[in-house]
């Protein structure tokens, strides 16, 4: 995957080695490779992971699925079972399409749901509920899901679920948060896919996109238990002040469910899940892992801090500062030329409409306003990154955002403000214009977002690029 040029204008020399680093990064988690690597066929043997299928027990193989990356683990898949599959759809995000042979690829819009999603998720549903005791259901799953998998329980309009998504998405909740009120609201997340597939034999594989890899929050955890509540769902609406924000089927619901007067969605004792497996093909760690292992090919010290980052997007900006700082000052906890690497998914509140960018845009951002208010000269050697790995960083072309001691000069030479810029949420013609904006198009994959700290070059003779 290629970064567009523009990122490598201000400072090619220092740049291209950083953007070799996050070009790794990707590459480790390409859903094709990555599912092909846990997928594989012997004869009549279909192995995953650690466990083995035979396929002559099974009347018929189908294939569904959603998520950013579902083209590409489609493609996948077919090239192991080929024409063994009966059927199949798989859901992605607007322009993730690829050409596959076996499996139909709808493609719907993320993050709001729409009309295409909704039509694509009934149909999931209905391949679900055909599948007989005899059949093995593969599910494809990866970041994205539970905005593309769409079927609103009875009585909820997509009207509804898109004022739930609008407002969950303004309030600064967690994706966790997020999906479990989506969990409530819908027919097939929550374990509800599996439930519908039951008795058939069930394997899912899933490119993990949530801080922590929790299985039953990738795409809002379809096919395996779910651990969240309706008590739960309710906590949330009050804890972010929801309840006259929500449409009144949308809390009806909740509060039925609350009293107890809806099922909720399956636990872990549940028979549905007797015949389900999931395999785990690719997360934020292989991705960081692969990021820290091409710097120090490139002559950096790095450091991989955390996969379990969270927080407001401009907070998370200034301590990603502090950390260069700290390892300009007092070489701890490494010593430059560093590369600190911190994996996880930030969140940004909005106060204020009208702004365009996304949280790793903000982030960037953030940090430049921060290099720029530093009372010493230090920081002109740090250079902080943040990266939405799927390409897509909110609802813009944008992957992400970068930042060093110079962006906020070459935005000011232009007439612009980086603070009026962050306080409207508008991070995106700002960096465009100091070409600190990272573009990739869509990776086709989304395993969270990467936050690098850069600190130093290393020499050019050390740099194996």
């Amino acid at each position: 995957m290629a970064f567009l040029p523009d990122i490598l204008t201000p400072a090619p020399d220092v740049r291209r080695p950083i953007v070799a680093v996050l070009e790794a990064a990707l590459a480790a988690v390409d859903p094709y490779h990555a599912t092909r690597a846990f997928l594989r066929r012997e004869g009549d043997t279909l192995i995953a992971g650690s466990r083995r299928y035979d396929l002559t027990r099974f009347h018929r193989v189908l294939v569904i699925g959603a998520g950013k990356a579902g083209a590409p683990m489609a493609q996948a898949v077919e090239s192991v079972l080929g024409d063994r599959i009966a059927a199949g759809l798989v859901v992605v995000k607007t322009g993730h399409g690829a050409p596959t042979q076996h499996v139909e690829i709808a493609e719907a819009s993320h993050p709001r749901p729409d009309a295409a999603g909704v039509e694509a998720g009934r149909h999931i549903l209905a391949l679900a509920q055909d599948a007989g005791p005899d059949d093995l259901v593969i599910a494809l799953l990866s970041g994205g899901g539970s905005a593309l998998l769409v079927a609103p329980a009875p009585g909820i309009s997509l009207a509804d679920m898109q004022a739930l998504t609008d407002a969950l998405l303004a309030s600064g909740a967690t994706i966790h948060e997020i999906n479990c009120l989506r969990k409530h609201c819908d027919s097939l997340k929550g374990g509800q896919l599996a439930r519908a597939a039951a008795p058939a034999t069930l394997l899912t594989l899933a490119l993990s996109d949530v801080v922590g890899s929790p299985l039953d929050v990738i795409a809002s955890g379809p096919t395996v238990s779910d651990a969240t509540t309706w008590e739960d769902a309710w906590t949330i609406v009050r804890r972010y002040d929801l309840e006259n924000r929500l449409p009144h089927t949308i809390r009806a619901r909740l509060q039925l469910g609350r009293d107890g007067r809806l099922p909720d969605t399956p636990k872990p004792d549940d028979p549905v899940f007797a015949r389900s497996q999931t395999v785990l093909v690719a997360d934020n760690r292989v991705a960081a892992q692969a990021a820290a292992v091409c710097a120090a090919e490139l002559g950096y010290h790095p450091l991989l801090l955390t996969t379990y980052l969270e927080g407001e997007a401009a907070q998370v900006a200034k301590v990603a500062v502090a950390l260069g700082r700290e390892v300009l000052a007092h070489a701890a906890p490494v010593a430059p030329p560093a590369c600190l690497i911190l994996g996880g998914e930030t969140t940004v509140t909005l106060n204020q409409s009208g702004g365009k960018g996304g949280r790793n845009q903000e982030l960037a951002l953030s940090a430049a306003v921060t290099l720029d208010s530093s009372a010493d000269a230090i920081t002109d050697a740090i250079i902080v990154v943040s990266l939405a790995t799927d390409g897509s960083d909110g609802p813009t072309d944008s992957a992400g955002g970068m930042a060093d001691g110079g962006t906020v000069h070459r935005g000011r030479s232009q007439g612009l403000d980086a603070e009026a810029h962050l306080r409207r949420h508008d991070a995106y013609p700002f960096l465009l214009a100091t070409h600190d904006l990272l573009r990739t198009g869509p990776t086709q994959t989304n395993v969270n977002d990467l936050v690098f700290v850069f600190v130093g070059s290393p020499p050019s003779d050390q740099r194996k690029l």
